[in-house]
């Protein structure tokens, strides 16, 4: 048995969070799995409906790159996030290149598609992790082939030198950031992000004096968050980003695999968000996008609100109790493209009382991190003793 971790006043180190990260990226399993990618292919390229900036529906293509990974996860990394499960350490320019053209290929060169998402599982424009030359290329080619291009980037390399490289290459792309919340004790405690509002807030203003488009990324109930708590904070980040963003899009805590939230989920200390948590998050933030109650491509809108649950429905995905699932993911994905409410009109299920009671008892209780339950199975089983 390994020795208990020490307390806090016992006189012994604490436990650096950079080693409950970092801990899984050295695992044999994670070694071999990083070995067993093919350098020179993509992890994955698919198609999705979208809505291009002016309005208009496309379909749109998803690039994701095999790469060496984030430079923030090579010296800490954020409490959520699996992405160095698809990543290797020996990637070069070649291999980048060979990725590219094969996602092109797949795709007779994007020809029916008029998005095209370029994501790293890290920032495209970081030097550290992406050869510039494979950076020029991609913003030459989507500029070439006219394309509306959206990059993931942090917020550090978003500098006013590297803004006006990028844009000399191609003049009008979006550039997402994970922010993750607008909160700088969340993102210290909650998600280890690495930077600050402040640091979001100088990203914006580059982005602004280039005329480029901004994504923001919030994530709906990081670790060591009650449901009650996630609802109202996540409604407060959107009113904080909402007239700097050109959109919004709300990621729904989804465990990936090696950690800090997959161990907590699994010793049983967190629960992926309920999808009513979802829709009443919607709901709320509804007035905050269309302050005159509109839907999406009216006047009053302030900006776009994107909400698709990865594995939503699944037990490590935002879910219910199983039977109303897939409707009320639907529903979520469906006012992501419309933005109306009507969407989510003569929705139901009895795990929606559930829902209700749990949310108001973590209003009223002193339990920080809520008391939520497993939604699947017989509630009998559930209380048995193991």
């Amino acid at each position: 048995m390994p020795p208990p971790r020490p307390l806090l006043g016992t006189g012994n180190k604490g436990l650096r969070i950079h080693d409950l990260v970092k801990a899984p990226a050295n695992t044999p399993w994670a070694k071999a799995k990083q070995q067993s990618w093919d350098a020179s292919e993509p992890a994955t390229v698919y198609t999705t409906p979208e809505v291009l900036a002016d309005g208009t529906p496309c379909e749109a293509v998803t690039v994701i790159l095999r790469t060496k990974g984030c430079h923030w996860w090579w010296s800490s990394g954020c409490t959520f996030c699996g992405y160095f499960n698809d990543t290797r350490d020996d990637v070069t320019s070649e291999d980048l290149h060979a990725q590219w053209e094969a996602a092109k290929a797949a795709h007779d060169h994007f020809a029916k598609q008029a998005m095209v998402k370029v994501y790293t599982s890290g920032s495209l424009l970081e030097d550290r992790e992406i050869p510039v030359d494979f950076q020029e290329t991609v913003l030459k080619d989507c500029h070439q082939l006219g394309k509306e291009l959206i990059v993931e980037s942090r917020c550090e390399q978003l500098t006013e030198a590297k803004l006006a490289w990028a844009t000399g290459i191609n003049p009008s792309f979006t550039v997402a950031i994970g922010l993750e919340a607008y909160d700088d004790e969340v993102l210290r405690f909650h998600v280890n992000k690495g930077f600050s509002t402040a640091a979001w807030d100088r990203a914006v203003t580059n982005l602004k004096r280039f005329n480029l488009r901004i994504k923001t990324y919030l994530m709906f109930k990081p670790p060591f968050m009650s449901e009650a708590d996630a609802l109202d904070h996540c409604v407060a980040w959107v009113q904080s980003v909402a007239e700097r963003s050109d959109e919004i899009s709300v990621n729904p805590m989804n465990i990936q695999r090696g950690t800090v939230i997959d161990r907590l989920h699994r010793h049983d200390e967190y629960r992926p968000p309920w999808l009513w948590s979802l829709v009443e998050m919607i709901r709320r933030s509804h007035a905050i996008i269309h302050p005159q109650g509109g839907v999406n491509g009216d006047d009053d809108q302030v900006c776009r609100l994107i909400v698709h649950p990865t594995a939503g429905g699944k037990i490590r995905g935002s879910h219910n109790c199983g039977v109303c699932d897939a409707e009320v993911v639907a529903a979520v994905e469906r006012y992501a493209v419309s933005g109306d409410l009507m969407e989510f009109e003569g929705l139901t299920c009895s795990c929606l009382a559930v829902w209700e009671n749990e949310v108001f008892l973590e209003r009223h209780l002193p339990l920080p991190l809520g008391i939520s339950k497993p939604r699947r199975g017989r509630v009998v089983d559930r209380l048995r003793s193991p």
